[in-house]
């Protein structure tokens, strides 16, 4: 089995114009999940139009896109990644299974497989992208760009510095899961067959808000063991301090701008995604057809 360059192709396309657009809610949300006020070590945000309203006084419209560097790398490296290995592994257990039509648990595995080879992958980028989202305006900053932030966590920790996060990041693969098990299941038994985009946009939302809610607190914890300003002792100890400190709500800070970015970055990257495969499928079949044509 060889890896569909069309659903590589269009995973890259959706991801990218996805974070494009994006990217400041996402911003905000990593800020808040992190923002734990006990503890001194970074400004205090009251509300997400205070952040808004501080990044914007500091340096304008172009602080909202701090970190997208290694954001726009990581989401479509990711997306592209996931789409393929995702369809890689369906076609896989087709035949591994010899049937057609997969049930929601064997999407769920591709799901869980293809999260775990795109997270191999891209957790530097995404441990950059974190410490870049968190120099704020009116602290010197720590580092001058993503390539900055990787040499020195790798001369800092080596390796080890490049997957902080990378454990709870292994768990965050059900959620990438749950909304591709999700969105399929949606596609087999409420899709048309004509598989008009206003379909997709709908399971896109659906699938992901699902989502959202069934995974965001290790998000959360994921974000604080990436963060430079606090020391944890691994997993349990940043799940104790959080449950201490702030009890069921700190497990969901930044649970509100991650609802809104994910409407429209779904939206964007599924309806991206669905319509560029679209194309490339005719494009190869009309490629196919003239081949064939031109032998006889």
């Amino acid at each position: 089995l060889m890896l569909d360059y069309i659903h590589l192709i269009a995973g890259l396309a959706g991801g990218f114009v996805s974070t494009i657009v994006v990217h400041p809610l996402d911003l905000l949300k990593i800020r808040h999940a992190v923002n734990e006020k006990y503890s001194g070590l970074r400004p205090a945000l009251n509300s997400y139009l205070h952040s808004a309203c501080s990044i914007f006084r500091e340096r304008s419209f172009i602080g909202f896109y701090q970190g997208i560097t290694p954001n726009l790398i990581g989401s479509t490296l990711a997306w592209g990644l996931y789409f393929a290995q995702y369809n890689w592994f369906k076609d896989f257990l087709r035949q591994w299974f010899q049937q057609e039509n997969l049930s929601a648990w064997h999407a769920l595995i591709a799901g869980i497989y293809a999260g775990n080879v795109t997270l191999l992958l891209t957790n530097p980028v995404w441990v950059a992208k974190t410490r870049l989202c968190l120099q704020y305006e009116n602290q010197p900053r720590q580092y001058r760009g993503m390539i900055d932030v990787l040499v020195k966590l790798y001369r800092m920790d080596g390796i080890r510095g490049l997957y902080k996060g990378y454990l709870p990041g292994i768990i965050g693969t059900s959620h990438g899961a749950i909304q591709f098990m999700a969105y399929d299941e949606l596609k087999k038994h409420f899709g048309s067959h004509e598989a008009k985009a206003i379909e997709h946009l709908t399971f896109a939302v659906l699938s992901k808000s699902f989502a959202v809610l069934s995974t965001y607190p290790y998000q959360v914890i994921r974000a604080r063991l990436q963060d430079q300003h606090l020391k944890y002792n691994g997993i349990m100890d940043a799940v104790g301090r959080t449950w201490r400190n702030e009890w069921l709500y700190g497990f969901y800070k930044g649970l509100l701008p991650s609802l809104l970015r994910v409407t429209p970055a779904t939206c964007i990257t599924f309806f991206v995604y669905e319509e560029v495969s679209k194309y490339l499928t005719a494009l190869q079949s009309e490629r196919t057809l003239k081949s064939f044509r031109s032998k006889f």
